[in-house]
This record gives structure tokens, sequence and C-alpha cells, in this order.
């Protein structure tokens, strides 16, 4: 059955709205205190949430740091390479 352009529309929409996330991963260059301050500085983690994540980065190997659109994301992870950090976004599965 062929979709309405209506009905395509919405499912585009829904599409730019789905939530993106920027991922940092562990990485045998950096300092965990120096990723804990990218995360305080860049992102305005308490030192708490900065370390929590961090300690993610460390032992997981990667963490969340944001969500947003993509276009946003695309701009975190710029500014995590700018860092020095390995950063990707992800799309997340609604």
């Amino acid at each position: 059955m062929p979709q309405t352009l209506e009905e395509t529309a919405s499912r585009e929409q829904i599409a730019l709205d789905s939530p993106w996330v920027t991922l940092v991963w562990n990485d045998p260059v950096n300092l965990m205190s120096y990723v804990s301050y990218v995360f305080r500085s860049y992102f305005g983690f308490s030192r708490e949430e900065a370390d929590r994540r961090m300690l993610q980065v460390h032992e997981n190997g990667r963490a969340v740091v944001a969500t947003g659109s993509r276009e946003e994301m695309e701009r975190h992870v710029e500014a995590m390479h700018d860092f020095g950090l390995w950063a990707t976004l992800q799309k997340v599965d609604a």
C-alpha cells in the first residue's frame, strides 16, 4: 500500500527528531584526570558526574556524555576531538 505524502513527512520528522548521543571512548593516551577535566569544562558536569562518566569510559570502554540532535552531537564530537579525546556520535534506536 503506498504511503501518503503526510505519512512520509511524519515519518521523516520522527527520524529527524530521534535522539543522537555523543560517545567518548577509552584510549591509551589521555589521563583519567584530564578526561574528567574535559567533561567538567566543556559539558559543565559537576566533579562527581564528570568522574562517574570518566570511570565509565575507563572501565566500560565508553560513556554517553550528551544526547540531542545530530547537529548538536556532531559539534560535541568535534569539540572532544579538539581536546584530543576519541569520540563518535550514534543514533539512539527508537
